[in-house]
């Protein structure tokens, strides 16, 4: 179908600034996913060690715990240009980091604890400046469809990284940084191109971290529904965050090859892209109690289905599954934050979430390790079963979840 402009706005793939950005992050989203694969497998192939990988795997995700709430002032006070450029270019200097020790066989636990971190942290800058300058390039009338246009690239980054960093890695240990090292590089160079000022006013007075985190939390708090939703977005992240762990190293001992993991990871993404674009139209046939309960139920039932398969693809179709009906919830919550929050208050309450909800990524990629050296893969899944089945049953008992009013058809 023909997608035709508003009148005096040109269409959306003539803005020279968001094509800039977009295409720039193509690249830099694809290599990020490939080192992604590759990390895990390079761990495990050095120190043969599950905890090791949890504790890297961790650190990755350490900044959306620690670095949420303050980066988001900084970045509304700082040139959002330069923290994007900065971004990549960091990022990519860390990632070379990786391919150089190997070479030198100087490669340690510690250094690649200090990667993921370093990487970690840039992606925590570069999200909060893109989706703050993104209103600034981009027409309001076009922002939703910047944003699915941004959501697309993610997840088909996901789709593609999953096999090629297996592969490469499959062919040299060092190739998959290596080529994430370059992409980050070609981001950069990109992001020179933008023209427009990434700025629509004067930088407000700067408001005290502490005032700002207790009006995001004080918010949450007084509002039954968005607090229980966030509540079970931060255990269904737990959940998820170590079963990626999880499920590399059951495939790996149930005999796989890094390319295979790779495909598997990739299978497993392309559930979360065929769930994106189905999730616009089902979720108009679903009232929002019923997606918010019925996801959770669906993820419980799903988990113990790993243990019944050792073949890395039927792994990554189980995973598909699990990653289909996310992008359903995500519809369902996203929505209700638009729709409850006021929008002046909308930047405080989603750093305050962010921080309560992405925080607990760290701690499920090292309990995972630490579960998986431990108990190893079969204990460690049933360990996440239960975690996510007391989730389904709060989500069921919940008087907020259960009086949820129904969003707006159209």
């Amino acid at each position: 179908m023909t997608r035709v402009a508003e009148p005096g706005v040109p269409a959306l793939w003539r803005n020279r600034d968001f094509v800039t950005l977009w295409s720039g992050q193509v690249v830099s989203a694809l290599g990020a996913r490939i080192s992604a694969t590759a990390m895990p497998l390079l761990v495990l192939a050095t120190t043969g060690s599950a905890a090791d990988a949890g504790l890297v795997a961790a650190a990755g995700t350490l900044p959306f715990l620690v670095a949420q709430l303050p980066a988001g002032p900084l970045v509304d006070r700082w040139d959002r240009r330069r923290v994007l450029r900065a971004s990549e270019a960091l990022a990519g200097l860390a990632l070379l980091s990786v391919p150089i020790a190997q070479w030198l066989d100087a490669l340690t636990v510690a250094q690649l604890v200090v990667v993921a971190f370093v990487q970690g942290m840039c992606a925590v800058f570069f999200g909060l400046a893109e989706t703050a300058a993104l209103p600034v390039i981009v027409p309001a009338v076009q922002l939703p469809t910047a944003l699915a246009q941004n959501e697309a690239r993610g997840r088909g980054a996901a789709l593609a990284g999953g096999p090629i960093g297996g592969l490469l890695f499959g062919l040299d240990r060092t190739l998959p940084f290596l080529v994430d090292a370059i992409s980050y590089a070609a981001a950069s160079v990109a992001l020179l191109s933008l023209r427009k000022e990434l700025r629509t006013g004067p930088v407000a007075p700067a408001e005290p971290l502490w005032q700002a985190t207790a009006t995001g939390l004080r918010w949450i708090w007084r509002h039954p529904l968005i607090r229980a939703a966030i509540l079970l977005i931060a255990a269904s992240n737990l959940v998820f965050q170590a079963l990626v762990l999880v499920l590399v190293v059951l495939a790996q001992r149930r005999g796989a090859t890094a390319g295979e993991i790779g495909t598997m990871l990739g299978v497993y993404s392309g559930g979360g892209l065929l769930g994106a674009l189905a999730a616009t139209r089902l979720h108009r046939h679903l009232s929002p109690k019923m997606v918010i309960i019925g996801v959770n139920w669906i993820w419980t039932a799903l988990l113990p289905l790993f243990l019944l398969t050792t073949n890395a693809l039927q792994i990554g179709a189980i995973g598909a599954a699990t990653a289909f009906v996310g992008p359903l919830w995500n519809v369902v919550i996203v929505s209700y934050s638009a729709l409850l929050v006021p929008n002046e208050l909308l930047g405080r309450v989603t750093s305050a979430a962010m921080t309560v909800s992405w925080g607990v990524m760290p701690i499920g990629s090292l309990g995972a390790g630490l579960l998986l050296a431990g108990a190893g893969p079969t204990g460690t899944i049933l360990a996440l079963t239960g975690v996510m089945l007391a989730t389904a049953v709060a989500a069921t008992i919940s008087p907020a979840v259960r009086r949820a009013p129904p969003l707006p058809r159209g």
